[in-house]
């Protein structure tokens, strides 16, 4: 049995507020790697379905929902109680982010999540306009908070598999990049954001693709009328209902008819007037090549956008296109085409995949950077779900991906407790991989030839744009 380090102590309460299919993964590795007092650790969740497993492991649980009207009256004494600095660990849906953490800095607890999470109505408002749910608008929420109150307790937004350590991929991927294209470049890495920026500018990337391959696959078929998902269904649908978004970089020529761009905070993307989940664009991943993906917004696409802006004076002068490029287990797939075409009506049962429900497959998620002089290059993890059963309990690969994530954001924190609200392309992305890599199974990088027009033009005619095959135009799929 492998020797696992310690890596931290938590010398105040310990508060997870969600425990559906990330809870239950985060919650072995928190025995695990950090010291803590059992007796004020507590999970807080309005479905009991798991209770059995904290239960066991001598956990404290709060049968409740987190609400506007209660959250206070809730998590004040929870996060004060014995004294020391507490943590709060935001695994849920429909709490809003910004309201805990600013909670959290007035009582010095320390604060991470995976997603700008707001509280219920914001998904499906339909008096919404289509920018104001955009995950542009949550995140300048908090990037308004963080200009207002700079400093204080650490609060970690957005720190899960994507968003969060895909953005330590991509510093990664380019020091990659930079010592195979000769640049001379190699560790350390440039020390600041301005640096980072020229890295990617001169080394000629135009954009990058979160791409992802989840090929989990259940013992049995999907059943009619059952969305099957490897993790939440109700945050994959919330995303995927949003606008299809993407930063928008300075290399492109082409924005589809529906597509705008953002007038919200930093300016960064673009969007289109069509939910995420139904608009596809062509990527590739190392096991099945070249894919189809779903542009589902993430914060990532925007966050890692205008990390590497680079600006002369007010002007951008660079910056890379980012988006996701998801292909989803194959039963989440055939789950999103039932749910589009019952009309957008969520079908009337829910099945998360967990490890003992898997037969066999790997979740490849990585980023893919493009447009350089060695054309496209991926780097990431291909997590099996046969070793993730070996490496932790309660979760398949995709759960521990983001599960791993989660406790690395919580060592950065409380080795950096005076950071105020960052983001993860704002932290040590060097530290935050040696603390999750142990359980990301194989991390490799891999360059490839495919480009979006590899393949076309077709037996039909195409809108394309044939001087460059990076342009947004050639990477999404346009119904004809």
């Amino acid at each position: 049995m492998p020797v696992w380090p310690m890596h931290a102590r938590i010398d105040g309460p310990l508060v997870m507020i969600g425990f559906g299919s990330i809870g239950r993964g985060t919650l072995p590795l928190l025995e695990r790697h950090f010291e803590f007092d059992r007796s004020r650790f507590v999970v807080i969740d309005p479905d009991d379905r798991d209770r059995e497993i904290l239960d066991r492991h001598g956990v404290r649980f709060i049968h409740q929902a987190v609400t506007r009207d209660r959250y206070r009256h809730l998590l004040e004494p929870l996060l004060t109680a014995g004294g020391g600095q507490g943590f709060c660990v935001n695994l849920s849906v429909d709490t809003s982010s910004l309201d805990i953490m600013r909670l959290c800095r007035e009582l010095g607890s320390l604060y991470i999540d995976t997603v700008v999470e707001p509280w219920p109505g914001f998904y499906f408002d339909r008096s919404a306009g289509p920018e104001a749910r955009t995950n542009n608008a949550l995140r300048n929420t908090v990037r308004e908070e963080q200009a207002l109150h700079p400093g204080g307790t650490t609060a970690v937004s957005c720190c899960g598999a994507n968003p969060g350590m895909v953005s330590w991929l991509v510093k990664q991927a380019l020091v990659n990049l930079a010592k195979d294209c000769g640049g001379g470049h190699a560790e350390p890495a440039p020390g600041d954001r301005a640096g980072w920026g020229r890295l990617m500018r001169d080394l000629g990337v135009k954009g990058i693709h979160i791409a992802e391959r989840d090929t989990q696959r259940a013992k049995h078929p999907k059943p009619r009328d059952v969305f099957v998902n490897t993790w939440s269904v109700e945050g994959f649908l919330s995303e995927g209902m949003q606008p299809a978004e993407l930063g928008w970089g300075t290399h492109e020529r082409w924005l589809p008819p529906n597509g705008r761009l953002e007038t919200i905070g930093s300016k960064t993307g673009a969007y289109l007037l069509q939910p995420g989940a139904n608009t596809r664009v062509r990527s590739w991943c190392p096991t099945p090549g070249p894919q189809y993906g779903f542009l589902v917004t993430h914060n990532e696409s925007i966050s890692i956008a205008d990390y590497f802006t680079v600006r002369d004076a007010e002007e951008v002068v660079y910056r890379p296109t980012c988006h996701y490029a998801y292909h989803p287990a194959d039963d989440a797939v055939l789950s999103l085409h039932e749910f589009f075409g019952r009309a957008g009506v969520r079908q009337e049962k829910i099945q998360i995949l967990n490890e003992h429900e898997i037969v066999d497959g790997i979740d490849e998620l990585g980023v893919l950077l493009y447009g350089h002089q060695k054309n496209a290059y991926w780097y990431g993890s291909q997590l099996s779900i046969d070793e993730t059963r070996d490496l932790a309990p309660y979760q398949n690969a995709t759960g521990l991906q983001v599960s791993s994530a989660v406790l690395a954001g919580m060592v950065w924190a409380i080795e950096n407790p005076t950071a105020g609200i960052v983001e993860a392309d704002e932290m040590d992305y060097r530290r935050c991989l040696e603390v999750q890599r142990p359980y990301l199974g194989p991390v490799n990088g891999h360059y490839t030839d495919w480009t979006p027009l590899v393949g076309r033009p077709g037996m039909f005619p195409e809108d394309i744009d044939p001087s460059d095959p990076w342009q947004f135009r050639n990477v999404l799929v346009q119904e004809s």
